[in-house]
């Protein structure tokens, strides 16, 4: 048996299987040209693939054996952690207290299938920019690949935690990545603005108020744009799936005119009144409340992330008054998608909203114009217009439009302290990355050596 294992016939129809099985799986029949390749190595060994090894010498030297077994697992963690599965850090509060900043979790990209990179070429294990720098690109934008996602288990559904890339990160400015850029570019449109306003100047559309913004950014920073598959990651919860309509009331979620899902973990802002004393530090720990979201208005008054379950704890201590949920009412306009003052929308209060589904066609008009701009440009390529007589799509007058994408809404459980599709718009379906799967280490910030590590969170599955 041990001499049929070893038998280089063996080998190569065992290498050939799984690669024709990797080639169906992808999907790209180009590939069936690197078989000679796998012939060569296996049986006829006419290239020194390993040049790296001294050919024909069976035993190698140390440094020769170290290097083997560093492509080896330099090649087989990458190719995993671009099909299977990978690593991810929870660095926000937006999901707590379902997900708690500091959790280590595995995100399965097999859940909804794998995409296939955009950038093939780039260094291992990095993102977008080289460990120890700043700025220099980790990536090579020689090659770039069409969207492509493999076959996976299933498809993106209500209430999963998702993983994608940022829409807003499609463009950055260098060293200033937050707020996102668009945001900054429509804080700048609104100055300029005001200047003409106050000026008694003729005001133009704030489209060309944003080109201006533009223009300003692009010649005084470094302005870089990012391929999909190099934008950051975000994680949040999907609370919106193509066609669904949403509507927020006072904070309360519908989805096709049913409350969404209670989430055990979610939380609000609340203002906690006391009778003058503060509340127990030790108590707010027990409460996992983090140190840098114990607000303080004034002695007596605390602004804090609550669960439902928390805001009855406080409830209980003997020197608090009053635990009020922050609300942001209906009719207050806030910066909020789809930044339209024809939409009084804020955090609490927005829609009806119907989120754009493959194949489906809407009216566009100046009004529902912001509801699509981004994703009828940014996200599938075309080039649009306003003009007086009306909006052009590719240079053609257009009255509707047909979407080529699915989109999905997403929303921290954390729903004050958030950013999420209430402050950037939807998520298309190619910057979907996969499905939070469990927790495999959680470390607190807060405290120091043995006392950091969460016990109770290691290896929790995401729900």
């Amino acid at each position: 048996m041990k001499e049929f294992l070893k038998n280089k016939w063996f080998k190569f129809s065992l290498a050939a299987i799984i690669y024709l099985l990797m080639m169906t799986w992808i999907g790209n029949f180009w590939l069936v040209l690197g078989l000679p390749i796998l012939f060569d190595v296996y049986i006829s060994k006419k290239v020194h693939w390993a040049f790296w090894k001294k050919r024909g010498v069976k035993k190698q030297g140390f440094i020769v054996e170290w290097i083997d077994a560093l492509i080896f697992a330099v090649v087989a963690a990458t190719l995993i952690r671009m099909f299977f599965i990978e690593a991810y850090t929870i660095p926000t509060s937006s999901m707590e207290k379902s997900m708690l900043v500091g959790d280590y979790l595995f995100v399965s990209k097999m859940a909804y299938g794998p995409k296939v990179p955009n950038t093939p070429l780039s260094f291992p294990f990095a993102h977008h920019t080289m460990p120890g720098t700043k700025s220099m690109k980790s990536y090579s934008e020689l090659i770039q690949w069409p969207y492509h996602r493999l076959a996976g288990f299933g498809d993106v559904e209500r209430d999963d935690v998702v993983v994608f890339n940022f829409p807003a990160g499609d463009t950055i400015w260098v060293g200033n990545e937050n707020p996102d850029y668009h945001s900054i570019i429509r804080g700048y449109g609104q100055q300029f603005k005001a200047d003409d306003m106050s000026k008694g100047r003729l005001l133009q559309s704030d489209h060309a108020y944003q080109n201006m913004a533009r223009k300003f950014m692009k010649q005084r920073y470094d302005i870089r744009s990012r391929p999909v598959d190099k934008r950051e990651n975000y994680i949040k919860r999907c609370v919106g799936l193509p066609g669904d309509t949403l509507i927020s009331k006072d904070g309360q979620l519908f989805v096709n005119g049913k409350a969404q899902a209670a989430i055990e973990d979610m939380q609000y802002k609340y203002i906690v009144k006391t009778n003058g004393t503060s509340i127990n530090p030790r108590k707010l720990d027990d409460l996992n409340i983090a140190l840098a979201d114990r607000g303080r208005r004034n002695d007596s008054e605390y602004e804090l992330p609550l669960t439902n379950a928390k805001v009855e704890e406080l409830k209980k201590l003997n020197n608090v008054i009053s635990v009020t949920r922050v609300l942001y009412p209906l009719g207050m306009y806030e910066e909020v998608f789809p930044f339209s003052r024809d939409y009084n929308w804020n955090r609490d209060n927005f829609g009806p909203l119907v989120l754009p589904k493959k194949g489906v066609t809407v009216s566009v008009t100046k009004k529902t114009l912001p509801l699509y701009e981004r994703a009828i440009t940014a996200y599938e390529g075309n080039k649009l217009d306003v003009k007086e007589d009306g909006i052009y799509i590719n240079g053609e007058l257009a009255t509707s439009y047909t979407f080529k994408l699915n989109y999905y809404w997403m929303m921290g459980d954390n729903r004050h302290m958030s950013a999420d599709s209430r402050y950037w718009g939807y998520v298309p379906e190619d910057h979907i990355v996969g499905k939070a799967s469990f927790v495999w280490l959680s470390l607190d910030k807060d405290k120091s050596f043995l006392s950091k590590i969460r016990w109770n969170r290691f290896f929790k599955g995401i729900e």
